[in-house]
């Protein structure tokens, strides 16, 4: 367990599951990690059907978020982004925007969308949790996980 996260085993649990992952165009690498990590997990929980959908930025991504979870296709939603502060208020703005926006989209329609917004002071934080090479986590994979673990107990709980 690292850093108090749990360890969750989801091995093909989740063939039936169909998952969509919606992610923000900015930084390039950091997000190529992210993304790379939210596959990885997603493969690992057997998981067929996965459509990756690319916005411009991380503001961008609850209404694409919304508009997927509302479809009725996916089970659950993934959200990869990161906001790097910079010396105005635009930061604040932006994780506000993303982390309300992302809310309301998993309480409003009842699918999980698992929260993979890096929200970092510099660009060296966010390498450091994008799954990269040398990086200490994975954010992208752990979020895919919790969405994925999430739409699983649902599924058992309270099938649509």
């Amino acid at each position: 367990m690292k850093g108090g996260a749990p360890q969750l085993d989801l091995r093909d649990a989740a063939e039936e599951l169909a998952i969509a992952v919606v992610a923000s165009s900015w930084h390039d690498e950091i997000m190529d990690g992210l993304l790379d990590g939210a596959r990885r997990a997603l493969a690992d929980g057997g998981v067929a059907t996965v459509e990756v959908i690319r916005v411009p930025g991380t503001f961008e991504l609850p209404v694409a978020a919304s508009r997927l979870a509302g479809s009725g296709r996916f089970d659950a939603v993934v959200a990869l982004g990161v906001v790097i502060r910079g010396g105005t208020p635009h930061f604040d703005y932006v994780c506000q925007a993303a982390t309300a926006g992302l809310t309301d989209v998993a309480v409003r329609t009842g699918v999980p969308v698992g929260f993979g917004v890096l929200t970092c002071d510099d660009e060296a934080q966010a390498r450091d949790r994008a799954g990269l090479p040398g990086s200490a986590e994975d954010k992208g994979h752990e979020a895919a996980q919790a969405a994925l673990a999430t739409a699983l107990t649902l599924s058992r709980a309270a099938p649509r």
